[in-house]
């Protein structure tokens, strides 16, 4: 491809003249290709009315017809568009209207504004745009206000859906429902509405019924038909409140039939079936002032024949002189009631006399103790004690229990025991040194005689270079003694050291 030079001498590409000639195309087709396209075509998206296209002859010529200029028909152009968009706006107010069923509603405004755009069609027809746009825009105006009206007349047909359901009308309650949802098809109180006209006989036969197991006495089947007839219509509110109802006179003739159970038990001397019982009715009816009363009132009455139980229990303990088992009855008494006295006094003495119990027994079962002169005393002062106990006894009863009575004679002839020495005899070798730790030391010897009191005694001897030796003996007490040898025989071996 050849190529110019520009003004400086440069060279240019031929592409450039070819892409120059390009646009001037483009340019040219804008202008006098794309309005004639235009011409032919309108909004909404239709083919544009086709006109008698006007002719300009060269020269004029004589004729009977009227020319139309082009500014009268670019008029008459806009005046049809005009009308042809109030046409499309009513056309879709009205589809928009007709899926709402407003003939059902709204019949003799709809047929009126249907009117209006009928005379629209007639006016243009005749290409009195203006005349057809006017009717069109009534019609749409008019339609307009039938779509305002729709959230009023969908409250209302909700409104007589509601009370149809009221009434039991389960057909009128369809057909409002039904007209609610083309109104508006997403309404939530439409669609709850409508599914409980569509369950609503079904309910009406399921509460007759039930009604008439309730007469009947049955009221578990009756119970069972309540509760499906709320599970098809949780909205019912006979429904639900016959469930409520019929399910409290079931927990009444519950609690009234376990009540009476234990009343029968009561009388027959069961208590504590009894209690048990009354406790079930307290679980059928919480709260039940009634059931609370009958246990608190049975229980005192268990409480008080245990408590004569056990109380005779208590005398039959101390008349045996059996302290300890006493001592547990009164506690056990006590734990019924804390206040009652003949508990508290019976306890103290039963209490004391066991102490007095136990220090006798101790000192009659370990009666070497006594030879601590500590101890001695102790077991004296309590023999006195028992001594006194017993001419209390005596001058208040005329008797005394066979118990104290064997251990305070025992503790007689043990303190009296305890006050005698025997005469005991050490043996040793003359070279053993001896020491009695109760008596003292004895130095060397080969015989000695020591006079001492019953208990239990240590000797020890001890020899240089000889084995340590300790001899224990126990003096008194019934017990036969030899003479007591205390020598240390043993001699230490010697060890060598440096």
């Amino acid at each position: 491809m050849q190529v110019g030079k520009t003004a400086n001498g440069d060279r240019i590409s031929g592409w450039v003249w070819v892409a120059l000639a390009t646009l001037m195309l483009l340019a040219l087709a804008v202008i006098f290709v794309l309005p004639r396209l235009v011409q032919e075509y309108e909004l909404p998206l239709v083919p544009r009315a086709e006109t008698t296209p006007v002719v300009t002859p060269s020269a004029p010529v004589a004729s009977n017809t009227p020319q139309i200029s082009p500014f009268d028909e670019a008029q008459r152009a806009r005046q049809r568009r005009e009308a042809q968009d109030a046409l499309a706006s009513l056309l879709e107010r009205q589809q928009a209207l007709e899926t709402m069923a407003v003939e059902q509603w709204a019949a003799d405004a709809y047929d009126a504004a249907i009117a209006a755009a009928r005379r629209g069609d007639e006016f243009y027809r005749s290409t009195e745009f203006i005349q057809a746009a006017l009717a069109y825009q009534e019609s749409d105006l008019a339609l307009a206000e039938l779509q305002q009206r729709v959230p009023v007349v969908l409250d209302r047909m909700l409104a007589a859906g509601e009370a149809a359901l009221d009434a039991e009308d389960s057909a009128l309650a369809l057909e409002r429902f039904q007209l609610a949802l083309r109104l508006d098809p997403d309404s939530q109180p439409a669609q709850r509405g409508l599914a409980r006209a569509q369950t609503l006989d079904d309910v009406a036969s399921l509460i007759v019924r039930g009604q008439a197991l309730q007469t009947e006495g049955d009221l578990q089947g009756a119970q069972q038909l309540f509760e499906q007839a709320a599970a098809l219509d949780s909205d019912h509110e006979q429904a639900a409140a016959l469930v409520a109802q019929n399910r409290q006179m079931i927990t009444d003739a519950n609690y009234t039939a376990v009540m009476s159970e234990g009343f029968d038990l009561l009388q027959q001397g069961q208590s504590d079936a009894a209690i048990a019982a009354f406790q079930r009715a307290l679980r059928i009816k919480p709260g039940s002032a009634e059931a609370n009363e009958a246990i608190v009132q049975t229980r005192e009455q268990l409480t008080l024949a245990n408590i004569a139980d056990l109380r005779e229990q208590a005398l039959v303990h101390e008349a045996n002189e059996e302290w300890e088992q006493a001592v547990a009855a009164y506690d056990a008494v006590l734990a019924l009631d804390s206040n009652l006295v003949f508990a508290l006094e019976g306890r103290d003495y039963s209490a004391r006399r066991l102490q007095l119990d136990r220090l006798l027994t101790v000192n009659i079962e370990q009666p070497m103790r006594l030879s601590d002169q500590a101890a001695y005393d102790e077991a004296r002062e309590v023999y006195q004690i028992g001594r006194d106990l017993e001419a209390d006894l005596l001058a208040e009863q005329g008797r005394v229990g066979e118990r104290l009575a064997q251990q305070l004679d025992t503790m007689e002839v043990l303190l009296a025991q305890m006050l005698v020495p025997v005469e005991v005899t050490l043996t040793s070798d003359n070279v053993t040194d001896v020491t009695v730790y109760q008596v003292g030391r004895l130095g060397t010897f080969a015989e000695t005689t020591l006079m001492l009191r019953p208990g239990r005694y240590v000797a020890v001897g001890t020899r240089p270079g000889f084995r340590d030796v300790r001899e224990e003996f126990v003096v008194g007490f019934g017990r036969e003694l030899d003479s007591i040898t205390i020598r240390c025989n043993e001699e230490v071996a010697a060890v060598n050291r440096p």
